[in-house]
């Protein structure tokens, strides 16, 4: 039996996270987890202390870690802009067997100030968060696999994605 799967989808608000980890989950049977999702069902939209934030994180990897258990491959979609919160997540895979993958998704800065300027379900970001997370993200210190998503179909990025995690596998 192969090892269950970590993938995470990272990347500043309005990348298309979670609309590539849906498709993902979607093809290849995998469980989505969103930190936008985890937020909304804590009661926690529109709380952005570092309280909140580690509940959102702690519950997060607990269902990561709760999945994984099952032997289920996992596809989260977060920010993930600073080193400190990627590294639970590893942390996890590696106690629970499971290999780990790294996307990190671009978009132009003007893709994001369009897209962020419509209403979206899933996220409260505005161009003003974009450009504070953009300040404070960390480059991603693990191999990874960098997109740029404002300009590739769903389709391409999965492909990308599934390419680079299949090279990963023969190595």
């Amino acid at each position: 039996m192969n090892s269950p799967k970590l993938i995470c989808i990272t990347g500043l608000p309005a990348t298309g996270k979670t609309t590539l980890a849906r498709a993902y989950a979607e093809r290849y049977k995998a469980v989505h987890l969103s930190s936008d999702q985890v937020r909304t069902e804590l009661g926690l939209r529109g709380h952005y202390t570092p309280e909140a934030k580690r509940r959102v994180y702690d519950e997060l990897l607990a269902r990561v870690r709760n999945a994984l258990e099952a032997g289920r491959d996992v596809v989260v979609d977060s920010v993930l802009p600073r080193e400190a919160l990627r590294k639970p997540f590893q942390e996890v895979a590696a106690a629970c067997g499971a290999t780990s993958w790294w996307v990190h998704l671009k978009i132009s800065d003007a893709t994001a100030r369009t897209r962020l300027s419509r209403p979206r379900t899933d996220s409260e970001a505005t161009f003003d968060v974009y450009e504070k997370l953009q300040e404070e993200w960390e480059v991603i210190s693990v191999p990874h696999l960098c997109l740029q998503a404002d300009t590739s179909s769903v389709e391409d990025l999965l492909r990308s994605l599934r390419q680079y995690i299949s090279q990963r596998n023969s190595c």
